[in-house]
């Protein structure tokens, strides 16, 4: 294929399908740098892999990074989650936001890209991938209604904090079940007149089969929900009053169980900030 037959491709790709703005699926992806790998990590990632292994790539149109200082991994729940182990593992967050309708599209270039990347030894391996998934969106709860940032703006407004919760349905059948009651009960009573302006809420589905060998498959795909609250605090403030009672909240459901409530606060790009308060 010439040159010139590849640049006009993009020209055909961009003329059709969807391009709206709405975040139709996410890559939310929580990774523990290897002891001693914890600057090399967060170089590396900022540096190269944030931009050629995310942000340059079709569809992939905002991102985020976030880590967990050792005191704020010390509030994790619960103490024996199905999602970490220990539950204090992977004090590195990163979430992007994927154009709805171009997750098949996307997915053929990541593996492209992070194949070609493997090959040209850009790739930090000093690391584990303690929550590493695809997700569809399911739904957004605000605390305010129609005023303030959208969901497409989360990554890009300057919060303060995240907490991911992964909450697991009983079975397969109740997942439905268990959205339809975070979503009308849970959520809207717990933002209302809290420092959490909304919470957006995933499903994840299964990792390609030719996918990189250190990425483990994604567990869950049939019960699994992924809920990131976006705070306009630091998630210290209001952590008690907000998510230390959600283990119990959701157990009391009856419809499922609370397998990680994590705080973050965000990076500061080009920086090292926070990385020797990981341990």
């Amino acid at each position: 294929m010439t040159e010139d037959t590849r640049s006009g491709t993009y020209a055909e790709l961009a003329a059709v399908g969807p391009y709206g703005v709405r975040p139709g699926h996410a890559l939310i992806t929580m990774v523990e740098p290897h002891p001693g790998q914890e600057y090399a990590y967060n170089r590396w990632y900022e540096d190269d892999h944030y931009y050629a292994g995310a942000m340059a790539m079709p569809w992939m149109y905002a991102g985020r990074r976030w880590v967990a200082t050792r005191d704020l991994q010390l509030l994790r729940r619960p103490e024996k989650s199905a999602v970490a182990e220990p539950v204090t593992a992977g004090c590195y967050l990163s979430t992007y936001w994927i154009t709805e309708g171009r997750y098949d599209e996307h997915m053929k270039w990541t593996v492209g890209i992070n194949k070609r990347l493997n090959r040209d030894g850009r790739v930090h391996q000093a690391r584990t991938h303690v929550f590493t998934a695809f997700q569809d969106h399911e739904a957004t709860v605000y605390r305010d209604g129609a005023a303030g940032p959208r969901d497409f703006h989360a990554l890009d407004h300057p919060y303060q904090g995240l907490v991911l919760e992964v909450v697991d349905a009983e079975s397969a059948e109740r997942r439905a079940e268990l959205l339809e009651w975070l979503v009308a009960r849970r959520l809207p009573r717990a933002l209302a007149g809290s420092p959490a302006a909304m919470t957006v809420a995933f499903r994840p589905t299964p990792l390609p089969g030719d996918r990189m060998t250190y990425v483990k498959q994604v567990e869950g795909v049939d019960t699994r929900l992924t809920l990131l609250w976006f705070l306009e605090c630091d998630p210290r403030e209001c952590w008690e009053e907000l998510f230390a009672g959600g283990e119990a909240d959701v157990g009391a459901s009856g419809l499922g169980r609370l397998e990680l409530a994590a705080p973050f606060i965000p990076t500061v790009p080009g920086t090292d900030r926070y990385v020797d308060q990981l341990r």
